[in-house]
């Protein structure tokens, strides 16, 4: 086999970040049961696969801390050594030191010698001599292996992403779930007993470019399918209709395969956080349970990699702000072993992803009374705020209820991080507390950012696209239907009163009576409004496309896209709507 035009560097770098992903769940559930064969055996194969890659690409020190775990792991299967808390601290170590590596050889930069030390505490040595990172002989015929039986050991039987995985071994009672941990790559003795290579190779690596190349070709001609359906009315032609209907059915199903080529489970995200927990957890000198469910839930892979960093902060501040410590929890008449959930569900056309714990959970009072004392809203206003309302307050830049500052909360950064990336991704986050129970936090995004279904509007001859995902309901407007309180006016829609934003007062236009027709009612965050248009054109999908650098950063805009008939439609951005008509609303009355 040729390897021209193969990049080994490369592909080790992908399949060595996703085996680590999955050691440090692997090793976070061994730990909780040491006596689980198949973790163990999945814990070395990884090991085991990551030396292999690093030994064909000349890496000895990336070789020498694998093959040090891989003495300890040994004893531990063969019944000289059981694998302590040494152990594992050792292992995670030796985890985040290879993912240090990874960083390092893609950067470009020479990996630097493992650290002695680090050596003698991963293999569990006992005397101060420790073979150093140089000491480790790599074969003398690593140059004459057939490139064929490289990629494999590179790979693994079944491990090439996206491949189905083998069946899971049975859960340890507090690491949920483990799907991919049989994904390694088996050794020598497995090997014997593996499917052929043919019936192996049900997938291929593809260069997302190319992927995205495919999105964008699907989005034009979406585009021209929406336009053909406009016209088709004008010809009244019977064989265009059924031409257009044909198009129309094969766009659908071929915008179907490009999307779901591109969806990836959230387990690729969720497979790091064990690890995180664990952490953290000790750090902070707690006890907590992280329970993963629905890890199979697939996502457009540009919003699973854009959730990480959200999530980390979600799961984060569930442990140190949410999960009181064991004394305490005693004392309340809980466990001392706290539990945080994580959870994703797909509803519809966007996906739920959960992370809820049964913590202290967060005294709306409390948030109100720290809002006050900061100058965030004064006395007043703070009086009106509702329990929801309150909690939506820690969303605020800067805003925190922490006493002092720790290495991992109370700078009051990263509640507002997690809300303005969601924004990003045309998601919203919503808080759910109740003191001394537990709080919980629901993000909704979109399934793909690529094509947005969305409900069209109409201002005079303009028309607005909204995320279908934001839309409650259309109602009729009546302007006598209209209350004026509190400075703003009120729709009372079913004995439940929400405010009334005008999209043409919004936009600085003339008011005309006839006009503003439709009420659409809108969810953001935790509150609802209704959006005042004059016509509602209907529901279609629409390709999202970036505003010119111009007008990149107004509030209220998310993109631009053109719709059916030809015409330009501007995305609305439904959170940063709502807010800035609130502003200015409070400037106008404050001036008054």
């Amino acid at each position: 086999m040729s390897a021209e035009g193969y990049d080994a560097r490369a592909d080790f770098l992908v399949e060595a970040r996703e085996i680590l992903d999955r050691l440090g769940e692997q090793v976070v559930a061994l730990e909780q049961d040491p006596d689980d064969r198949p973790t163990l055996d999945a814990v070395f194969r990884g090991f085991h696969t990551i030396k292999g890659g690093a030994g064909f690409l000349d890496l000895p020190p990336m070789v020498a801390l694998c093959h040090a775990f891989e003495d300890r792991i040994d004893a531990a299967r063969s019944g000289i050594r059981m694998l302590d808390a040494a152990a594992f601290d050792g292992a995670q170590r030796a985890v985040d030191q290879l993912l240090d590596m990874l960083d390092t050889m893609t950067r470009g930069e020479p990996l630097a010698d493992v650290d002695t030390a680090l050596l003698q505490q991963v293999r569990g040595d006992d005397v101060a001599a420790a073979a150093s990172a140089a000491a480790i002989e790599l074969p003398d015929n690593l140059d004459d292996l057939d490139f064929d039986a490289l990629l494999d050991s590179l790979h693994g039987a079944g491990a090439i992403p996206g491949a189905a995985p083998p069946p899971p071994p049975p859960p340890a009672p507090r690491a949920t779930p483990r799907p991919q941990q049989g994904s390694a790559k088996p050794d020598a003795a497995d090997k014997a007993h593996a499917p052929p290579a043919a019936e192996a190779e049900q997938t291929v690596r593809v260069d997302v470019r190319r992927l995205d190349a495919l999105v964008n070709l699907v989005g034009e001609l979406v585009l021209a399918r929406n336009r053909l359906k406009t016209l088709r009315p004008d010809f009244h032609d019977e064989h265009l209709d059924r031409a257009v209907t044909a198009l129309d059915t094969v766009t659908a199903r071929l915008q179907g395969a490009v999307m779901s080529a591109r969806m990836q489970p959230v387990n690729r995200v969720f497979t790091r956080f064990p690890k995180l927990a664990r952490d953290v957890a000790r750090q902070l000198s707690k006890q907590v349970e992280l329970v993963v469910e629905g890890a199979e839930t697939e996502l457009d892979r540009n919003l699973v990699e854009a959730l990480a960093d959200p999530l980390v902060h979600l799961v984060r501040n569930a442990i140190d702000h949410g999960v009181e410590m064991p004394a305490t929890r005693r004392a309340a008449g809980k466990p001392e072993v706290g539990q945080v959930r994580l959870a994703a569900r797909q509803e519809g056309d966007h996906v739920s992803i959960e992370v809820s714990d049964d913590g202290a959970g967060i005294d709306p009072d409390t948030i109100r009374r720290s809002a006050i004392r900061k100058g965030v809203v004064d006395p007043e206003a703070a009086s009106r705020l509702s329990p929801d309302e309150c909690l939506a307050l820690i969303f605020l830049p800067g805003f925190s209820t922490r006493a002092e500052v720790s290495d991992l909360s109370g700078r009051g950064v990263g509640m507002d991080v997690v809300q303005s990336k969601i924004r990003e991704l045309s998601g919203q986050v919503q808080i759910q507390s109740e003191p001394g129970e537990g709080t919980r936090f629901i993000i909704r995004v979109p399934l793909t950012l690529a094509i947005l279904p969305t409900l069209l509007v109409e201002l005079g001859d303009d028309v607005y696209a909204l995320p279908l995902v934001r839309v409650i309901e259309v109602v009729a407007h009546d302007p006598a239907d209209m209350l004026w309180m509190d400075g703003q006016h009120i729709l009372d829609l079913r004995e439940r009163p929400i405010p009334v934003l005008s999209l043409r007062q919004w936009l600085g236009l003339a008011h005309d009576a006839a006009d503003a027709t439709r009420g659409v009612v809108l969810q953001a965050g935790e509150q609802r409004f209704c959006l005042l248009v004059d016509r509602v054109l209907g529901r279609e999908e629409v390709v999202i496309k970036a505003l010119p650098r111009s007008l990149r950063g107004l509030p209220g805009y998310a993109g631009a896209s053109l719709v059916g008939d030809g015409r330009m439609a501007l995305i609305l951005d439904v959170d940063a709507l709502l807010s800035s008509a609130q502003r200015h609303s409070s400037a106008s009355t404050r001036g008054r």
